[in-house]
């Protein structure tokens, strides 16, 4: 019987999906288990598979040639060689919702001094599904550290009301970034967070929390003064009634705002780097202090005002778990938090996190920066942090600044690292190797996509598509060829990892 229709349950999902009911036992189609479901459809895919070289799609980059479509592969019956990897594809672990990058006004400016079909082409890169297909990305809420200046949504004093709420910088600058890149990807998920609440509500009346440049560097000299400094260990905002209620609605007016500009934002990050103080705009809050404005301002005011938008709770960049331990284990507060944020240091906590809160959802929010490098190192540390926090259970990975100037400086002098730079003066447009990691795991495991179980080890990350494809990211770090014998449903296939490398494999079941 399998064997009479086999070519056309390749490609017709509804066929085995209507054959999986009748084997389950007619059962009600409303009832059915999912992951019965599931499991049955990968054993009927491995069942057609079987006498059929399965065709497999390999792509590679090295440091002197990125992007490499190489030659096809084919499973085939195993040989004597014991098995390297072996990947299950039925074995399904957390779902994988995207990846993406951070909206800021810097990254526009450099865009900006490029020609329409420049910038259009840098922008196909980076969402089109013929390029990165970025699906999820972040915003500012405000001035983040990449912002041509400080400012925030309101900056008059004691405006409780927001009668002074705008949005007219972002309509300038931030809203047609973001457009530009919908009409390249329209299903593309915004989610943002403030670095800064407007100063009249922060203790030191600052964007910042610490005085002076960064690493003694005179450029960027916030000149603040020592007595307004905030350490990381205490709350920088004004816990006062009339002004976290205030701040509840800015958060309101911000949502709101945004949708009638055509941009609905899927999730909030209550702050950026909850426990981190340093020269530029930031805001340091206690757990409990979070608990209570999430708990009895921010939650109950976006019910009030039914808005759809998720709070998460971050981003976190404590590595001690204790942190989100103290305002999940709050019912009354983690009722309104959909999930977890994490970044920096956060790395450390995500594996406690993942184990002992697996219904809240987990978000990697802005990949480590660098200092400006922008070589292959960077792309090897950005892939152990690939790993880890996918490997950990992570939903979706943040890249920082997508596109920046060739120099890579924030504002306030300190050069980063960033997917795509452009060279204002030449015109020059280089795509850092970062971009290239980014793609090999963006263009080719979509929204939805799972990660799936292997035998282990930390070269590689598996997933498999809603579509039934199964996608294979692996890395060689040594300086010589690799080898690995890879196996799946009793087939195998010898891959050869040249040196120095990403290699992106994928293949249909």
């Amino acid at each position: 019987m399998i064997n009479s229709w086999s070519e056309n349950a390749w490609y017709y999902h509804q066929d085995i999906t209507n054959l999986a009911f009748i084997l389950i036992g007619k059962c009600n189609k409303s009832i059915v288990n999912k992951k019965k479901i599931n499991s049955l459809l990968f054993f009927i895919f491995t069942a057609i598979s079987i006498g059929y070289g399965q065709k497999i799609q390999w792509v590679s980059s090295l440091p002197a040639a990125q992007w490499t479509q190489e030659k096809e592969l084919t499973f085939k019956s195993p040989n004597s060689e014991q098995p390297t990897l072996t990947i299950y594809p039925e074995q399904q672990l957390q779902r994988i919702d995207g990846f993406g990058g951070c909206f800021n006004e810097i990254g526009w400016e450099a865009l900006a001094s490029l020609n329409a079909g420049q910038r259009n082409k840098i922008l196909q890169e980076l969402f089109a599904t013929a390029g990165a297909n970025f699906s999820i990305c972040r915003m500012p809420i405000g001035a983040s550290d990449y912002a041509l200046s400080w400012y925030s949504l309101d900056d008059v004093p004691d405006d409780f009301t927001m009668r002074n709420f705008n949005i007219d910088r972002d309509r300038y600058i931030l809203i047609p970034y973001i457009h530009a890149a919908q009409k390249i990807h329209p299903s593309l998920k915004i989610w943002a967070s403030p670095w800064s609440p407007p100063v009249w509500m922060k203790v030191n009346n600052h964007y910042a929390l610490t005085s002076g440049g960064v690493k003694g560097m005179k450029r960027g000299d916030n000149e603040m003064g020592i007595l307004k400094n905030i350490g990381d260990n205490a709350t920088a905002f004004k816990m006062e009634n009339s002004y976290l209620e205030a701040y509840a609605l800015y958060f309101s007016r911000f949502v709101k705002a945004y949708k009638k500009e055509g941009i609905d934002i899927s999730a909030i990050n209550v702050q950026n780097e909850v426990v981190y103080a340093p020269q530029w705009p930031s805001c340091t809050w206690r757990p409990e202090d979070l608990a209570l404005f999430i708990r009895k301002y921010l939650g109950p005011k976006f019910k009030t005002d039914s808005i759809s938008t998720d709070i998460w709770l971050g981003t976190i960049n404590n590595g001690n778990p204790d942190y989100v331990r103290r305002i999940l284990t709050d019912t009354a507060t983690s009722k309104y938090i959909k999930g977890v944020g994490l970044q920096w240091a956060g790395k450390k906590a995500i594996s406690a996190i993942s184990k002992e809160f697996p219904k809240f959802e987990l978000m990697q929010t802005e990949s480590e920066c660098g200092e400006g490098e922008n070589n292959w190192a960077s792309a090897e540390h950005t892939w152990t942090l690939l790993q880890h926090y996918l490997t950990n259970g992570a939903n979706s990975y943040m890249y920082w600044n997508m596109v920046l100037d060739s120099s890579g400086e924030s504002s306030w002098g300190w050069p980063q690292n960033m997917l795509i730079s452009i060279n204002k003066q030449s015109g020059e447009i280089r795509y850092n190797p970062e971009f290239y990691l980014m793609k090999h795991l963006s263009h080719f495991v979509m929204p939805g996509a799972y990660r799936i179980q292997t035998s282990g080890g930390n070269d590689h990350l598996a997933f498999i598509n809603p579509d039934g494809t199964v996608t294979l990211l692996m890395m060689n770090s040594d300086q010589a060829s690799k080898q690995v014998v890879l196996r799946m449903n009793g087939k195998s296939v010898i891959l050869s990892l040249k040196p120095k490398s990403f290699n992106t494999f994928s293949w249909k079941l």
